[in-house]
């Protein structure tokens, strides 16, 4: 693990809860993390990105909502409300430090298309170089599917395997992942079945997500080889506390060899678009870092075309890798388990998922 003098490149999740007093909605709640993050940037020079919820719970505070909208329509309206004042909020408290904050709205989309996802890059490194504080939130007002299913803990996740973050600490109203008997745990070496068992969703009235979505976020992080921290964002001097000591300040999910960032974006940036299921042969030789051929593939799904990112399942139908595909759905069709001429998925846009089952 690396140490906090190391610490240079951060993303910083805020969670709704950061916003939700008592019975009703405070953005002045966050203020004491902007006061955090703005000592980060303006004395040690950090370059932080801020992946922020909180626009819908504010925006169905401004509306006078009780429960979160169920009509798409309206969910897109608070969020529209919400997200002004979240970045009013935000850009009031960054001035108070002489620091500015610029809105980035991301949607699937800026991650699914190379070209994009490579633009969305180069815009952040750029505001971070220029001292300035990226206040990152799904564009919900027009990304339906994000609201639907979607959260920003694994949104964060992706921002910070996009930026090659060196911490991704994700700020919620839980002081991290706690154990059967209700103790924290403190670190995490792996993400197994066991540790997802102790996961719950959460039952808020203005969230989505909950350990769950944490977990998966901190499975993204850590695969990216980024260390990720989870804990509860209204304790006094947090931010810095797991920058000094993220052992002791939360639940510390340890990274692994990280990908490189072709692989990254293959794995986690891009959606699949479809499904190629291999016989054992053809599994043993992608883990052994061989590329897909017609003969090893038994079926296919989906109507994915040449070039889209399509998930590699097993005879089990268990997914253990994601790849580029060098042909279409309906090529692969016609070609499946025969010995066709071309490679299906060259080894070089292969990535084995990191829990996937060996042998």
């Amino acid at each position: 693990m690396q140490s906090q003098k190391k610490y240079k490149r951060i993303v910083i999740k805020i969670g709704s809860s950061l916003f939700c007093g008592k019975n009703k909605i405070d953005p002045l709640r966050s203020f004491e993390a902007i006061s955090q993050i703005s000592a980060l940037v303006s004395l040690e020079k950090k370059e932080i990105v801020i992946v922020s919820s909180g626009a819908i719970a504010l925006g169905m505070n401004l509306l006078k909502l009780d429960f979160r909208p169920k009509e798409l329509p309206l969910l897109q309206a608070a969020a529209a409300i919400g997200q002004n004042a979240l970045m009013d909020s935000y850009s009031k408290n960054f001035a108070k430090y002489k620091i500015r904050c610029a809105q980035v709205l991301l949607t699937w989309d800026d991650f699914d298309d190379r070209q994009r996802y490579l633009n969305a890059k180069n815009t952040l490194s750029t505001l971070m170089k220029l001292g300035v504080v990226p206040v990152i939130n799904e564009n919900d007002t027009i990304s339906t599917e994000e609201i639907k299913f979607g959260d920003n803990d694994r949104l964060s996740a992706q921002v910070a395997s996009l930026i090659n973050a060196d911490l991704l600490i994700i700020l919620s109203d839980v002081d991290g992942l706690l154990d059967k008997d209700k103790n924290v745990v403190s670190e995490v070496i792996e993400i197994t079945p066991q540790i997802r068992s102790l996961a719950c969703s959460t039952n808020k009235k203005t969230c989505v997500g909950g350990m769950v979505t944490k977990i998966e976020a901190a499975k993204i992080a850590v695969d990216s080889g980024i260390p990720c921290v989870i804990a509860r964002g209204s304790k006094s001097k947090i931010i810095h506390s797991i920058i000094n000591d993220p052992r002791n300040s939360g639940t510390l999910f340890l990274p692994k060899k990280g990908l490189k960032e072709k692989e990254r974006w293959i794995a986690f940036g891009s959606k699949a678009k479809g499904k190629i299921l291999v016989d054992d042969g053809a599994k043993k030789a992608l883990i052994d870092k061989r590329s897909l051929l017609a003969v090893g593939v038994v079926s296919c799904e989906g109507n994915f075309s040449t070039g889209d990112i399509v998930c590699i399942c097993d005879n089990k139908n268990i997914e253990f890798a994601r790849g580029k595909s060098a042909i279409s759905a309906k090529e692969l069709d016609r070609a499946k388990g025969s010995r066709f001429s071309r490679e299906i998925i060259h080894r070089d846009n292969i990535v084995i998922l990191g829990d996937a089952p060996q042998g």
